[in-house]
């Protein structure tokens, strides 16, 4: 059994993925799977996914029915893996060489692990630097989010417990579709879950921003606030579950200014 799966929710990524896929094939803890989930887009990268597992035996391709959009797609990668540890890779993005031996290690006593991560913008590179390791109870990690906006709430630079997951599921439906803003939601039902949490300075992923402008275009604006939207509603209804008044008032006014905000930038275009 694989002691780590990495899941790479796959969609005209064709520039990209032969990069993500070799930071995972080479990666210096070698009991591995990936797994390559095809959310049927429209060029090459499943044909080049296709080439490097005929190379490498790790590595699955899992192709959905529909287009089902990037969370369901993590989701079903979830569903599709055979190890106790699930880290995810936006194969846009590429991991660092040790990440896995790295991830690993640090997992043992704890329920969820945050690494640092580096961000390449067009023109610049940005590290999100946590300035040392630290642990938190859950209260305590709460807090913490709440003062840190940036990648805590993405899954990438993590190591999540497959059976952690799983009781997320049981809570979701793992086929939402969300394909922006989709991270927060995944990361708030899995937040909610934990009791340990740990920090780590070491950087582990690098975060490419394509070169594209569709961040900017009001297709990917509108979609990005219909999601955001949803995951807020979402959040909202799990919210009555969890007993912290506080952090949910705090974390619904952080989202409601940031649903105003794609809607000042939409009305803008």
């Amino acid at each position: 059994m694989p002691k780590v799966s990495i899941i790479l929710p796959t969609f005209n990524v064709e520039k990209y993925i032969k990069k993500a896929l070799d930071s995972c094939i080479n990666q210096s803890l070698k009991d591995i799977e990936i797994i390559v989930v095809d959310d049927l887009g429209s060029d090459n990268s499943i044909k080049i996914a296709k080439e490097e597992a005929l190379k490498d035996k790790r590595i699955k391709i899992i192709h959905n029915k529909k287009n089902l959009g990037t969370f369901a797609s993590r989701n079903i990668g979830v569903l599709n893996s055979n190890s106790p540890y699930i880290m995810f890779l936006d194969p846009d993005d590429t991991l660092a060489l040790n990440a896995c031996e790295l991830a690993l290690k640090e997992i043992k006593n704890f329920d969820l692990i945050c690494f640092d991560a580096l961000v390449h913008r067009v023109n610049t590179k940005q590290f999100y630097r946590f300035k040392q390791n630290e642990d938190f109870n859950k209260i305590e990690f709460l807090d913490f989010l709440l003062k840190q906006r940036h990648f805590c709430w993405s899954v990438w630079a993590k190591i999540f417990k497959k059976d952690m997951i799983f009781k997320v599921f049981q809570k979701i439906n793992p086929y939402e579709r969300l394909s922006y803003s989709e991270d927060m939601f995944f990361c708030y039902m899995y937040f909610m879950q934990c009791e340990r949490i740990k920090i780590c300075k070491e950087f582990i992923y690098y975060y490419e921003f394509n070169k594209n402008g569709r961040y900017e275009s009001k297709e990917f604006l509108y979609q990005n606030y219909l999601d955001k939207q949803k995951s807020l509603e979402l959040i909202k209804e799990f919210s009555l579950e969890f007993n912290n008044n506080i952090f949910h008032e705090s974390l619904f006014k952080i989202l409601e200014k940031e649903l105003n905000d794609l809607k000042n930038r939409l009305i803008a275009k």
